[in-house]
C-alpha cells in the first residue's frame, strides 16, 4: 500500500466512532429509561403549574414530604399552612379542603417522581460503579449529572419559596431556570447515552451541518426559555388569536415595560409576541436545515426529517394551545411536544457528528 493510501485509510479509521461494549449498551439503556422519566417529569411540572398547584406544599422536606398526610389532623395541618399564603388569601379564598387536595396531589406527585428519578440515577449509578463497568472518565461524567440533579431539587424549592410570601405565583425568573436546568440535565443524560450506544465520537464528518443543528438545537432551547416566562407570566392568556393577535401584528401595550430590558421577561405581552414569532423562525431555520442535511449527508437524513415534522407539528399544536385558551391537558401536550423536539435535535445532531 502506498503512503498516502496508509494516511488516507487511518484517517479513515480515525473518523469512525468507537464500537460499544455490551457494558456500554448497558449503561446507555438505562440512561435512555431516565430520559423517559425526565419527560414525565417536565410533563408533570407543567402541569403542576398549568393548574396552580405548585405553592399548595408549603414546606421542604426531602426525605418525611415523601410521605402525603396520612391522617385528618394530618390534612388540616397542610390545608392550614396553605392558607397563611397570599395565594390562598387572593385567589383561591373559600376553597374548601377538597379542592386543596387536587392541587396538593399533583404537587406532591411532582415531588415524588423527582425522588425516584433520583433513586434511579443513583441507585444504578451505584451498581455500575461498584462493578466496574464504567471507565473513569464516564463515573466523573455520570457523577457530574448527579449533582446537577441534586441541584435542580433544590433549584425547585428555590422556585417555590419565591411564591410563599409577596407573590400569588412563582416567580417567572426561576421558573425559566428550574425549566431550563431540567433540559440541560436531560441533554446530559441522552447524549451520554448515545455516545455509549453508537460510540463516542473521534472526529466530526460534517462539520457546517454539525454547526447548523447545534445552532438549531440552541434556538429550540431559546425558545423552551421563552415559553418558561409565558408560562411564568400567564402570557398564554393574554391574546387567544392567530395569526394576529386581537387583530393586530403589533399589539397595543408591546415593549412599554420600564426598564425596556426587562419587558420580554416582565410583560406579558411581549413574552406571547416573542414566543409565537420566533417559533416560526425556528420553524423555519431547522426545515431548511432538514433540506440541506437530506442532500448533503443523506445517512443521517431519517433524524433530520424527524426534526422538520417535529417542529412543525410543535408550532401547530402552539397555534392549537393558544385559541384554545390554554386548557391543561393542551399545554401540557405542548410541552411534551418541546421535550421531543429537543430530544430530536440532539439525536440529529449526533447522528452528524457520525456520518
Amino acid at each position: 500500500m502506498s503512503v498516502a493510501g496508509m494516511m488516507q485509510s487511518q484517517s479513515q479509521a480515525r473518523s469512525l466512532p468507537s464500537q460499544p461494549s455490551p457494558n456500554e449498551r448497558a449503561v446507555a439503556r438505562w440512561l435512555f429509561v431516565v430520559s423517559f422519566l425526565l419527560l414525565a417529569m417536565v410533563v408533570l411540572g407543567g402541569v403542576t403549574r398549568l393548574t396552580d398547584s405548585g405553592l399548595s406544599i408549603t414546606e421542604w422536606k426531602p426525605v418525611s414530604g415523601a410521605l402525603p398526610p396520612l391522617s385528618a389532623e394530618a390534612w388540616e395541618a397542610e390545608f392550614a399552612n396553605y392558607r397563611k399564603i397570599p395565594q390562598y388569601e387572593q385567589l383561591n379564598y373559600g376553597m374548601s379542603l377538597g379542592e386543596f387536595k387536587r392541587i396538593f396531589w399533583f404537587e406532591w406527585s411532582h415531588r415524588l417522581l423527582g425522588r425516584l428519578i433520583g433513586f434511579a440515577f443513583l441507585v444504578p449509578y451505584l451498581w455500575f460503579l461498584l462493578r466496574g463497568k464504567l471507565d473513569r472518565p464516564m463515573a466523573w461524567r455520570l457523577g457530574g449529572i448527579l449533582i446537577l440533579g441534586g441541584t435542580q431539587g433544590a433549584l425547585g424549592w428555590f422556585m417555590v419559596a419565591s411564591g410563599l410570601t409577596e407573590r400569588v405565583s412563582v416567580s417567572q425568573y426561576r421558573l425559566a431556570a428550574h425549566l431550563s436546568l431540567a433540559f440541560v440535565i436531560h441533554a446530559a443524560v441522552f447524549w451520554t447515552a448515545l455516545d455509549l450506544w453508537r460510540g463516542r465520537v473521534v472526529r466530526i464528518p460534517s462539520p457546517g451541518l454539525s454547526r447548523l443543528a447545534a445552532l438549531g438545537l440552541a434556538l429550540v432551547f431559546l425558545q423552551i426559555v421563552l415559553g418558561a416566562f409565558v408560562a411564568g407570566l400567564d402570557a398564554g392568556l393574554a391574546y387567544n388569536t392567530w395569526p394576529l393577535m386581537d387583530g393586530d401584528w403589533i399589539p397595543n401595550g408591546l415593549f412599554t415595560h420600564v426598564p425596556a430590558w426587562l419587558d420580554p421577561f416582565e410583560n406579558n405581552i411581549t413574552a406571547q409576541f416573542l414566543h409565537r414569532h420566533f417559533a416560526i423562525l425556528v420553524a423555519v431555520l431547522l426545515v431548511l436545515h432538514a433540506l440541506a442535511v437530506r442532500a448533503r449527508a443523506p445517512a443521517a437524513s431519517d433524524a433530520a426529517l424527524l426534526v422538520a415534522f417535529g417542529v412543525v407539528l410543535q408550532v401547530l399544536l402552539g397555534i392549537w394551545t393558544l385559541i384554545a385558551v390554554v386548557p391543561v391537558w393542551l399545554g401540557a401536550l405542548h410541552q411534551a411536544g418541546a421535550f421531543i423536539l429537543f430530544t430530536l435535535g440532539l439525536n440529529l445532531l449526533h447522528r452528524l457528528r457520525r456520518v
